[in-house]
């Protein structure tokens, strides 16, 4: 079995944590979130459609006075952007310095920003009047609170009609209360824990997280902060923006972390490619695929990143301040993983399939499963190639001759082009998923082989413990083994080997 980063590192770490992290939330006020159903709303009213505007400039001036008031209420001056390299977060760092972190709002900031709109239109056709979607500017608040339970968060509200909300909290935030709570010991280091007396509690308590509290709780902030919901009589439905989810290693010290971490770097940047990408997140690439993918590497305060991107899916890892390796998967539409769920089909039955995960803050559950499972496999990927540690000696035991039944079977020589064309076969994303059998292996790589060839081929590398048959079916997978050495070898070939014979020639 493959050892784990975890495993290998336990006496130098600290502890694991997974937990959520960033969460960006949309509020939308159903039904006037989209044209026809404001279209509806209005005629619904006896207002006219041309008369959208006056309808909702009302609307605007009353949430200027509701931040108004707000801001004297609390002791605090709207402060306006006015300049394009101001940021907002460090704004607020330097609030919570001065004032402290106690409960309660922090600070409002304004801003002219883009926002959705309606455009009224006659169809001289048809003959019907109706909005159509658009977009204008307007004035635009980000109230900046600390919530008892979720820590620093903010609420953008736009003081245009259809008043489509965002909302911002930390994971990290959310578990430290938590944590407090509970009476456990912990240290924070901006949002990240370099320490928690109990790593099993704590993780714990992150899968535990209630989302129906969310909701209360996020209704609550659109009553206080966006009161045009109450005379409107709607009610908000909130979907998830997007979302991070991190598995973080705590090191105790920088010094082990920072041994092995260059060369884990170099060696993803050359060797992660697009198929491994898709079975991180449990897809398989397929051959039509018109999405962005692709690996990026950079150097940040916080610590050098890479990552890795699948559509609006990106998995990345970093050395956060150096002594945290951080494994973060983020997702911006998360109709990009499928759920079993019910479905409703259009004659009113439903039935239980897979499907494309919903938007509602109720998949967060069902999403935390998906995106943990993210971050484990790229773990056990990085945990079979990364480190010194890993050894080289697992290459003989590949490369000598074994005997069964009386049969000798070779041993396999990844620096000659054979053997390393099967085995960078073998490593292709799709079979690590669904494995493959003899015939997929002859008809999309191995077409120079017949189907006997194929069968001691496939014997031979059972032998040397390579690949596994599954149950009583004619399908193999690679043992853990046998990505470890694949993978160490196709390194060893294309990172070291043949750049420094290219170079002495």
């Amino acid at each position: 079995m493959d050892e784990l980063l975890s495993e290998r590192y336990s006496n130098e770490l600290d502890g694991v944590l997974s937990c959520y992290d960033r969460i960006v939330i949309t509020g939308s006020l159903y039904p006037i979130c989209y044209a026809q159903g404001m279209t509806s709303y209005l005629y619904r009213h006896g207002i006219r459609v041309f008369d959208y505007a006056k309808f909702a400039e009302p609307l605007r001036e009353r949430l200027r006075e509701n931040a108004e008031t707000l801001a004297q209420a609390n002791g605090i001056k709207i402060e306006f952007m006015r300049k394009k390299d101001f940021r907002k977060e460090t704004r607020i760092q330097q609030i919570l310095k001065e004032c402290g972190q106690q409960p309660g709002l922090v600070h409002i900031i304004g801003a002219m920003e883009a926002c959705s709109s309606y455009l009224p239109w006659h169809d001289k056709v048809t003959g019907k009047t109706y909005l159509k979607s658009g977009s204008s500017k307007c004035m635009t608040y980000y109230f900046y609170f600390m919530d008892e339970q979720l820590g620093l968060c903010y609420l953008r509200v736009p003081t245009w009609c259809p008043f489509r909300l965002q909302f911002y909290f930390n994971g990290h935030n959310w578990l430290a209360n938590q944590l407090k709570q509970q009476g456990i010991a912990c240290k924070m280091l901006d949002n990240a824990f370099v320490h928690i007396d109990d790593y099993a509690r704590a993780n714990q308590l992150a899968n535990e997280f209630d989302v129906e509290s969310l909701h209360q709780r996020l209704d609550e902030f659109a009553q206080q902060y966006c009161p045009v919901v109450t005379e409107l009589n709607l009610t908000y439905y909130w979907s998830m923006m997007q979302t991070e989810y991190a598995t973080d290693l705590v090191f105790k010290s920088r010094e082990p972390l920072q041994a092995f971490y260059p060369l884990l770097l170099e060696t993803l940047t050359h060797a992660v490619k697009p198929a491994d990408i898709a079975t991180f997140l449990g897809r398989k690439l397929n051959g039509n695929y018109q999405g962005e993918m692709g690996n990026r590497f950079n150097k940040r305060w916080i610590g050098t990143r890479i990552k890795h991107q699948m559509g609006p899916v990106s998995i990345k890892m970093y050395d956060k301040f150096n002594l945290i390796l951080r494994i973060e998967t983020t997702v911006n539409n998360v109709a990009f993983f499928k759920q079993y769920r019910q479905v409703q089909h259009r004659d009113g039955s439903t039935t239980m399939r897979w499907a494309p995960m919903k938007k509602t803050i109720h998949s967060l559950p069902a999403l935390r499963e998906v995106l943990s499972a993210s971050n484990q496999r790229y773990l056990k990927f990085i945990s079979s190639i990364a480190t010194p540690q890993v050894g080289v000696e697992q290459l003989h035991r590949l490369a000598e001759t074994k005997t069964e039944d009386q049969h000798r079977h070779k041993g396999f020589n990844l620096f000659s082009e054979e053997d390393t064309f099967l085995f960078r076969t073998l490593l292709q994303g799709e079979f690590c998923i669904s494995g493959f059998t003899n015939k997929q292996l002859r008809t999309q790589y191995l077409s120079n082989k017949s189907a006997s060839q194929v069968t001691r081929l496939l014997k031979r590398l059972r032998v040397h413990g390579v690949i596994k048959k599954v149950g009583k079916r004619y399908k193999y997978y690679l043992t853990d083994f046998g990505r470890q050495t694949a993978a160490m070898a196709l390194k060893l070939r294309e990172i070291v080997v043949i750049p420094t014979l290219a170079y002495a020639a």
